[in-house]
């Protein structure tokens, strides 16, 4: 079997009797980014930095982007920067209304199917993680979130964070596949042993900064694609269904 006939790129479609532990990201990785969801997250982090830094809308949100880009999370630049407490951004953010949130129940059936232990990943908060999935019906699936508080507030891609994930829960990046919708946090990650998988979608991301808005098929497949990622799909469950079948 090839990576583009399972709907997959850049790596031959391989076994994956290695994988003893799944991992990941949340936003627009386990959800559909056309749903949107993300962009009440984007609109509220707006408000946010413009109320605690006293600044109109059109400036907080340039330091929302410039913060996102240097310091890999809006959170981290306002904690480094201007020492704000993480707590209050965290659940002001995170208060969105799931509705937008499609049933997937050919994701739940894939990630049901899976051996070993499934984790969520996120540099949100672990409420978003558990709300998030307990509304696409996955909750049960997983083993854990890892939450941004449980990386002591160190986002992806700073090892750190990895280095935090892998710990806690026992991870052996050689027997482990991480799955991220953006590329550049999947460089620790292949870095570390972790077998790597992009999720893609055509949604426009032309609106954020372009060192950390998520990268078009065209740029990911430009001679052969990135060292550090092993796949791309821009279909979850059908990669996710098409691994399981290497395993019988």
């Amino acid at each position: 079997m090839t990576a583009r006939s399972a709907g997959v790129h850049i790596a031959p479609f391989g076994k994956f009797d290695h994988v003893t532990d799944w991992v990941f990201d949340l936003d627009n990785t386990l959800y559909p980014a056309e749903c949107d969801l993300f962009a009440e997250i984007d609109t509220r982090m707006t408000a946010f930095v413009s109320r605690a830094l006293a600044l109109p809308p059109v400036e907080a949100r340039k330091v929302q982007k410039d913060y996102y880009k240097t310091y890999g999370t809006t959170l981290s630049g306002l904690m480094h920067v201007n020492r704000i407490e993480p707590a209050d951004f965290l659940h002001y953010v995170h208060d969105i209304d799931l509705s937008p949130l499609p049933d997937l129940p050919d994701l739940r059936a894939a990630i049901e199917a899976l051996p070993g232990r499934k984790f969520v990943y996120t540099n949100g908060s672990r409420r978003h993680a558990e709300r998030v999935t307990e509304k696409m019906g996955l909750s049960h699936l997983f083993h854990d979130s890892f939450g941004i508080e449980d990386a002591a507030y160190t986002p992806k891609p700073k090892q750190d964070s990895y280095d935090r994930f892998c710990g806690l829960h026992g991870v052996d990046p050689k027997q482990a596949i991480f799955f991220e919708d953006l590329a550049r946090n999947l460089l620790p990650a292949k870095d570390m042993g972790f077998t790597t998988v992009l999720v893609h979608s055509e949604k426009d991301w032309s609106h954020e900064p372009v060192e950390a808005r998520p990268a078009t098929l065209e740029d990911i497949l430009k001679d052969d694609g990135p060292d550090h990622i092993d796949y791309v799909t821009g279909d979850l469950a059908a990669f996710l269904e098409a691994a399981r079948d290497t395993l019988k």
